[in-house]
């Protein structure tokens, strides 16, 4: 394994559960934490994904596709499609489609994609 995807699988070990934990926390801004937060570690996540399989992608490239896509999923949630209610009904369903949608999550994709643009781009200058 190349040591910069050494370095996406370790991000993501860190990653994952971060983002797990905010759909289960509970405390001080729970409802924030659950339902806003979580979306910047989603991006993360993604970029960091496909950094590890496309791995000769520019970052910006990777990120700006993440983003659009994440975005995509979020109108998505617009539509009452019985299939993709079925989908929605499960915990993977629900944290990959989401339930709802909300112009706040925007600005939680859009942070979360320029941070694992920047991971893509460290993780590609540590490597060397």
């Amino acid at each position: 394994m190349s040591r910069y995807r050494l370095l996406l699988v370790l991000a993501l070990i860190v990653i994952v559960p971060i983002g797990f934990l905010t759909k289960f926390y509970t405390g001080p801004a729970q409802s924030w934490v659950n339902d806003s937060l979580g979306g910047l570690f989603y991006e993360i996540f993604w970029c960091l994904v496909f950094g590890f399989i496309f791995q000769k992608t520019k970052a910006i490239k990777i990120a700006l596709i993440v983003c659009a896509s994440t975005c995509f999923l979020e109108f998505l949630q617009l539509w009452d499609v019985s299939f993709l209610e079925k989908l929605r009904g499960t915990f993977l369903g629900q944290t990959i489609l989401g339930n709802s949608f909300n112009w706040l999550d925007f600005p939680y994709y859009f942070v979360g994609s320029f941070f694992g643009f920047l991971f893509l781009i460290q993780f590609k200058k540590l490597s060397k």
